[in-house]
């Protein structure tokens, strides 16, 4: 499956709470390249930091994800970057699963500059992650749990 960046922003307020999360990070010195912007590395491991804890938040961690028989790998990034974040910067990162079926889910992530009266701030980046559903014991692709879908309103 091809992955298209679709309006992140659309996306974010039309789907019901439980499929969308958000969290702040501060842009530390350890993020920075030698360009000193964030690396690109970085707002990778930020979209992965949201989605766990986005997880997390409705019980579906790691350990719960075992028990159910079916972990998420990811099989697909695609990140466009607009402007480079800078040390110090306040980022609010935020996810929403946009797509499940079969094996399959989508999730969308905007990477913008946090503002004290949470209006949108200047976009860094937009990712999208392709994750495939697998057993963890045998590492074979399968579906998405039942229970798994019906705490992340599907």
């Amino acid at each position: 499956m091809k992955l298209d960046l679709p309006d992140a922003d659309a996306l974010w307020h039309s789907l019901p709470p439980r499929r969308r999360y958000e969290i702040t990070v501060t842009v530390q010195p350890g993020d920075l390249d030698d360009l000193n912007h964030v690396n690109n590395t970085v707002y990778l491991a930020w979209c992965e930091q949201v989605a766990r804890a986005h997880a997390l938040s409705l019980g579906m961690g790691t350990g719960a994800l075992i028990e159910l028989g079916a972990v998420p790998v990811a099989r697909q990034h695609v990140i466009t970057y607009q402007r480079p974040a800078l040390l110090g910067d306040r980022v609010r990162v935020r996810t929403a699963l946009t797509e499940s079926a079969g094996v399959r889910s989508i999730r969308a992530y905007t990477l913008d500059r946090a503002t004290e009266d949470g209006r949108d701030g200047e976009r860094f980046a937009e990712c999208q992650t392709e994750w495939v559903w697998v057993d963890p014991v045998t590492g074979r692709p399968k579906r998405t749990p039942k229970a798994v879908l019906e705490a992340f309103g599907f």
